[in-house]
């Protein structure tokens, strides 16, 4: 059977919508890397797919973004589709229109939606009302394409993630989560280190270690650090949590990703970072641009894994 054949078999079982990586299973995993690396390599070699022309992608967005919204936009222009910004302060939904409103209207103007909001319930409110596939762009509990797109930058650098142990160092944060249920459905040791009061959701984390036991939260960034393959870390205050600035850099000092930590690593240990990144903060200049970074290749491969997502669920043709 070719690749080809094997992609739509299989895409056909990917559910409709990106809401959350708990809602994938290990194959949808699978099929999703393996198609991104296909179009990676493609484009690499200068091969446009066209595969979603006439197809039209929605972007509902009510908190800031830079590579999230680019990346989404150029993926669907390179893939042939329109995108469609949308600023959530412009709808009818900042004058209180019932989220199933929009959602059933817009289903009916679009082929797919990539929205990136504070609140996970308004997400998934929104997709039960919707009949096209609607994409987690961002909420503040999770960020499932982010953690796709690092996936894929895992298997580049790395060769897989089977018997990788995944250090996350900081916040235990939307990314935490992804990470967790990443680790969740593909079975790699992740370690999360975070400052007490910081700690990732309960729930969240007890549903992960049903599935994986290999998941474990410290206060010890060393501990976390320690024999990794990957350290991750992200901005020690998100978006919307700018008045607690100064208590969180007191909370965090201890969980900076630099050389010193960096030194209990492996020796071929790799760095990333969801950017944007506060050099000095939770990360230092020195290890932000150092040899072990792949953060670039990181941010790159949110262009690759998002083509691939919207190629999957807006049913390209490839």
């Amino acid at each position: 059977m070719s690749f080809v054949e094997k992609f739509e078999e299989r895409k056909q079982k990917l559910k409709n919508h990106i809401l959350t990586l708990s809602d994938l299973e290990p194959s949808d995993f699978t099929l999703l890397l393996d198609r991104a690396a296909e179009l990676k390599a493609r484009h690499k070699k200068g091969i446009m797919d066209r595969t979603l022309i006439g197809k039209s992608l929605g972007l509902i967005f009510n908190k800031p973004s830079t590579r999230t919204r680019i990346s989404f936009e150029a993926a669907a222009i390179q893939l042939g589709a329109t995108p469609i910004f949308i600023s959530a302060a412009d709808t009818q939904m900042s004058r209180n229109e019932p989220v199933a409103d929009t959602a059933r209207v817009l289903s009916r103007y679009l082929d797919g939606i990539a929205f990136r909001t504070f609140s996970q319930e308004l997400i998934e409110d929104f997709a039960a009302a919707s009949d096209i596939p609607i994409i987690n762009a961002l909420t503040d509990k999770f960020h499932p394409c982010q953690v796709l797109s690092d996936l894929l930058t895992v298997v580049e650098h790395k060769g897989g993630y089977e018997g990788l142990k995944i250090a996350w160092i900081g916040d235990g944060n939307n990314m935490a989560h992804s990470w967790i249920n990443a680790a969740a459905a593909l079975g790699f040791t992740l370690t999360l280190a975070c400052p007490k009061g910081y700690h990732p959701d309960r729930e969240v984390l007890a549903k992960a270690r049903e599935k994986n036991s290999a998941i474990s939260v410290t206060t010890d960034p060393m501990r976390a650090a320690r024999d990794a393959d990957v350290i991750n870390t992200d901005v020690w205050a998100s978006m919307g949590q700018e008045d607690e600035q100064a208590q969180r850099r007191e909370a965090f000092q201890a969980y900076q990703v630099n050389a010193l930590l960096m030194g209990v690593a492996r020796k071929d240990a790799i760095v990333m970072h969801c950017l944007p990144a506060h050099r000095g903060e939770e990360i230092t200049a020195d290890v932000l641009e150092g040899p072990r970074s792949v953060v670039w290749d990181q941010a790159e491969n949110k262009l690759h894994m998002h083509k691939t997502i919207l190629d999957v669920l807006l049913k390209g043709n490839p």
